[in-house]
């Protein structure tokens, strides 16, 4: 019997694993499930988000969402890859998105990014974002991952 040890990026590896730094950071831990497969990832919504106006029950934007289930995709790359430590990926595109429902400082997002296809470097993924189990965001993903230099 194996055991699946699943991979964690906790703040401090994301800043390994992604370009992006606070505050455009919008992830906050990735799991990776099933290495290139299947990646999970969390972000929690507070009232000092950048973002966040002086409404107390101000709505995240959907477009920020989107842009966190882009990042969290990210954690696909390295086991894509196979093994190319300079691979960068570049976030080429979203098709089929669907906003359903706002959230709220005090959510935390769970962000679901599956593989679909890998063909050619091009990856194409299947990405929902939820909160409390309804779908917040929902979105078909597209990233080209380049050898490094």
């Amino acid at each position: 019997m194996t055991l699946n040890m699943v991979q964690h990026y906790e703040a401090q590896d994301l800043e390994s694993l992604l370009p992006h730094r606070y505050p455009f950071l919008l992830v906050d831990r990735i799991d990776v499930i099933e290495p290139g497969r299947h990646v999970v990832g969390t972000k929690r919504i507070t009232c000092g988000e950048w973002w966040m106006g002086l409404e107390p029950r101000e709505v995240v934007p959907f477009t920020l969402v989107l842009e966190a289930l882009a990042q969290t995709s990210g954690a696909l790359v390295p086991d894509l890859a196979a093994g190319d430590a300079g691979a960068i990926a570049y976030f080429m595109g979203a098709d089929r998105v669907r906003f359903r429902r706002p959230s709220h400082a005090g959510d935390e997002i769970v962000l679901d990014v599956t593989l679909k296809v890998w063909r050619r470097g091009v990856c194409r993924t299947r990405a929902v974002a939820t909160v409390d189990g309804s779908v917040v965001v929902s979105a078909e993903l597209t990233t080209i991952v380049r050898p490094g230099a």
